[in-house]
């Protein structure tokens, strides 16, 4: 008999004293509890925050006129309208012809209007008009089918300007038509 209760003692023996001095294990050590106060950071002279007063300015209409770098979009208030254009070292009236020859050939579009006078050119140009819809919205919708893949006629007007010894070319209108013109006159009169 003596076996039986020291095999059920012996293990409670060491169940107790393992428990015993396991409690340290237990305990949480917090190093929060033992962190010291550290002195707070300290910007160098000379290194201060710049001033935001000037971040959310918007700027006039119209301050965004091209320079010999490139063109700079303009929304101009107009919902989907831009203006962008290019700067070729012309004069006026030597830029304004080379402009009407590249029109005239017609790559771009056809020329609905032009004024001498104000060195303008009206364009009637072929954009794409909407995206090709994807396999659900053909199978839903085949009545509006053909009329999604094809082009429609968008109105651009070409301007030519003075800007200093060179010549500002400036298209405005709908944004996919204004890229096509100036791409086209970019890559044709080399600005």
């Amino acid at each position: 008999m003596k076996k039986s209760s020291l095999v059920v003692a012996l293990p409670a023996l060491v169940l107790s004293g393992l428990l015993l001095s396991g409690c340290g294990m237990f305990r949480s050590h917090k190093s929060w509890e033992t962190a010291r106060q550290e002195s707070p950071l300290e910007i160098p002279p000379g290194l201060d925050t710049p001033t935001a007063s000037d971040a959310l300015v918007i700027p006039p209409r119209g301050a965004n006129y091209p320079t010999a770098a490139g063109a700079t979009a303009d929304d101009g208030g107009a919902g989907g309208l831009i203006a962008d254009g290019f700067v070729l070292s012309d004069s006026v009236d030597g830029a304004y012809r080379r402009v009407g020859q590249v029109l005239d050939g017609g790559e771009v579009g056809q020329v609905t209007a032009r004024d001498d006078a104000a060195h303008t050119y009206t364009l009637s140009v072929a954009a794409a008009a909407a995206k090709k819809r994807g396999f659900f919205g053909r199978l839903f919708h085949r009545e509006d089918n053909a009329d999604s893949t094809g082009t429609a006629a968008r109105q651009v007007q070409v301007t030519v300007s003075g800007s200093g010894s060179a010549s500002e070319i400036r298209a405005q209108g709908q944004a996919a038509a204004v890229a096509k013109v100036i791409d086209t006159l970019k890559a044709k009169l080399g600005g």
